[in-house]
């Protein structure tokens, strides 16, 4: 590998470098936002603007790979992860259409769904805004960002893959805006996460223990989407207002370079991937299985 890049694509879609308002962009067209690797190397993706798991080849071939749970429309997708086991999971946000009318604090409709048999079964339900998923490194627990539930949530993992109880982990509530988005864990047992409307970056200690690491966001324009979230009335105006600093909409939060010790954060609105170097990471449940496989079949594309 020498640091050549190139498009893997179906087609290039001109939606969101071309629309004419923050609310076009966010709102409508598709909107891939969580990627993971199947076992063959296959890209799974999470489609939050066409609601459905979508996989693609390496040669750029698509498909949709469930649009519907237990008969009925399965809802934002909003993330896509694999564990050591093979087993497919995937967070829907809300089964509300429109996204932002989900932006309340009496609204649990989100849900986390495991992929079996060829079809989706949801695995816990009832969660406020679910977004990002991850497990620590042995897998015992699996723990859920709430966006709009102000929190992050944990489930016992059980070896055939049902998750045990809910219970909150970490501070009850902390952030404004209520924005929790991404989430990674180290070897450590620590827990890096980002809230995308006020621009933070932050780690949980394996105590539970809260620590700020970044915090970029406007006061003033994240106070008003405080308001209005309480209120139950955000406006496009207020909340696309939000987001600035070295990754504004700061949304996930990564491991990469030598021993993982790179922490790669992604945002919304920013063109740039900042980074910087800290303790060691955890891999992906991709990065050494079958790498060979994977590499060769880039090469031959």
């Amino acid at each position: 590998m020498n640091g050549t890049q190139q498009i893997v694509t179906q087609r290039i879609s001109g939606h969101f470098a071309d629309a004419d308002s923050e609310a076009t962009r966010y709102l409508t067209g598709t909107l891939p936002n969580g990627l993971a690797f199947a076992v063959n190397g296959d890209i799974l993706i999470s489609n939050f603007g066409t609601d459905r798991l979508e996989i693609m080849t390496r040669t750029g071939e698509s498909r949709v790979l469930a649009d519907s749970i237990e008969g009925e429309a399965i809802g934002k997708v909003n993330f896509v992860l694999r564990d050591s086991k093979g087993r497919i999971w995937i967070t829907v946000s809300t089964r509300i259409r429109n996204w932002m009318h989900a932006l309340r604090t009496d609204l649990a409709d989100g849900y986390i769904a495991r992929y079996e048999g060829g079809r989706f079964r949801i695995a816990a339900d009832g969660f406020q805004s679910t977004n990002e998923i991850r497990m620590d490194a042995r897998e015992e627990y699996m723990y859920v960002v709430e966006t709009t539930g102000g929190c992050i949530s944990r489930l016992r993992m059980h070896e055939d893959g049902l998750l045990g109880e809910r219970e909150i982990f970490g501070p009850r509530t902390w952030a404004k805006a209520h924005g929790r988005t991404g989430l990674r864990s180290t070897v450590w047992g620590t827990l890096w996460g980002t809230c995308v409307y006020s621009d933070k970056l932050f780690v949980l200690t394996p105590q539970g223990d809260l620590r700020v690491l970044l915090d970029e966001g406007d006061p003033a324009k994240v106070d008003a989407l405080e308001k209005q979230f309480f209120a139950g009335a955000v406006t496009e105006d207020v909340l696309f207002a939000t987001g600035r600093g070295i990754a504004p909409w700061m949304a996930s939060v990564t491991f990469g370079g030598p021993e993982f010790a790179d922490r790669v954060y992604r945002s919304l609105k920013g063109q740039r991937i900042p980074y910087f170097r800290a303790r060691l990471g955890a891999a992906m449940v991709h990065w050494n299985e079958g790498i060979d496989d994977h590499l060769s079949a880039m090469r031959s594309h």
